[in-house]
């Protein structure tokens, strides 16, 4: 049996695909499992996520609506960070990370490469894989 965080993984793969075809200019940030047959899609958009996107992405996904009940969400202020680009653009900020060992760290990104991200903890400067990282969000500091 495929582990959560490898269903969620393969939901991913086919979400995006299908989002991303249909509907041009959509990311899909993450796919979050939130039980056996529900999961949560984060988009985002160039000119934001209203609930006429979230409608639209909803009826895009409308197969999945046999097995699962779907929710489509902005990225909201938690932002999913999921790809290498993802932290690319999240360098400087605060950031929550979690691995396939249930290990889980805060700190700044002080690197995004290709494979791995660098995450200043503290004294210390932790590299964590890409392949390793099953949930990855900014931490919201407020306005500054």
């Amino acid at each position: 049996m495929a582990s959560v965080y490898e269903r969620e993984r393969e939901l991913q793969r086919e979400v995006s695909r299908t989002v991303e075809s249909g509907l041009p200019g959509v990311e899909v940030l993450a796919v979050e499992l939130s039980g056996p047959e529900r999961f949560t899609v984060f988009v985002d958009h160039p000119r934001g996520v209203d609930h006429a996107l979230c409608e639209r992405v909803t009826d895009v996904l409308r197969d999945y609506l046999r097995s699962y009940s779907v929710d489509v969400s902005s990225p909201g202020l938690a932002r999913p960070l999921r790809r290498p680009e993802h932290f690319r653009n999240a360098v400087g900020r605060r950031v929550q990370l979690r691995t396939e060992e249930r290990k889980r760290l805060r700190g700044e990104v002080v690197d995004a490469g290709d494979s791995a991200v660098t995450v200043q903890t503290g004294n210390e400067s932790i590299e964590v894989p890409y392949d390793q990282i099953v949930r990855g969000n900014l931490i919201y500091e407020g306005t500054k």
